[in-house]
């Protein structure tokens, strides 16, 4: 169900020379992937990005001057069909949520084994939330401390909603729900933010997170790069 087709084009946006030219050799490790070029800045690449319309961004945390949460914010704000991924050595469960809520397609940390984040990309092209393991662990352990996200035996779900949060779990976006349950994409979003009100919650990772911690064992696709 990817509607990207290879080679996948991506622009990397980080401040750190070294990890730009080591982009160069991580993707020619698969060659359905292909650089289209890169920022030191966030200003340069957001312009970058509106020029070449990858289907990739890859997008360092800490930068000077514009942050990647703000550079993040400008790129969902243009509407791009490019799948955003966070890569960055930050695991504060800060910096996490706050790029989750703020629509990242995945978190994923530098440290990860090169091949392991050449695995997450081609799920994010497939639709998927992809996280570090880590980062899944630290989202479960916040959702079951917040007193103020119900129970599965609490939340009165409709019988669509129930459908919806599977398939949030499995961490599809809404074009994929929308196809998969023969729906309009309108239609998805009113369900999702029902479904968010319901469950107290501001994320739609923070609902697959939620549906994993209470039963909803599809979810796990979104947790497991061999999913």
């Amino acid at each position: 169900m990817n509607r990207h087709v290879p080679p996948y084009t991506v622009i990397v946006i980080d401040d750190h020379p070294l990890f730009r030219k080591g982009s160069e050799h991580l993707f020619k490790l698969d060659d359905s992937f292909e650089l289209a070029g890169d920022a030191a800045d966030g200003p340069t690449g957001i312009a970058l990005t509106r020029e070449v319309q990858p289907d990739i961004v890859l997008l360092d945390l800490n930068m000077e001057g514009m942050d990647g949460i703000e550079v993040l914010k400008q790129l969902k704000a243009d509407n791009l069909d490019a799948v955003i991924i966070m890569l960055t050595v930050s695991n504060s469960e800060a910096d996490i949520v706050s790029a989750l809520r703020c629509g990242a397609d995945g978190y994923l940390l530098k440290d990860m084994e090169p091949e392991e984040i050449l695995i997450k990309l081609h799920h994010a092209l497939e639709g998927q939330t992809v996280l570090d393991e880590s980062i899944s662990t630290q989202l479960a352990t916040l959702l079951r401390e917040d007193s103020l996200t119900p129970a599965s035996g609490q939340v009165d779900f409709t019988a669509r909603e129930e459908q919806i949060v599977t398939l949030i779990a499995e961490g599809k976006n809404n074009k994929l729900i929308a196809r998969e349950l023969g729906i309009s994409d309108g239609t998805v979003k009113v369900h999702v933010k029902n479904i968010l009100r319901k469950l107290n919650l501001s994320s739609r990772l923070e609902t697959a997170v939620w549906a994993f911690e209470n039963g909803y064992s599809a979810g796990r696709a979104v947790y497991h790069s061999g999913s």
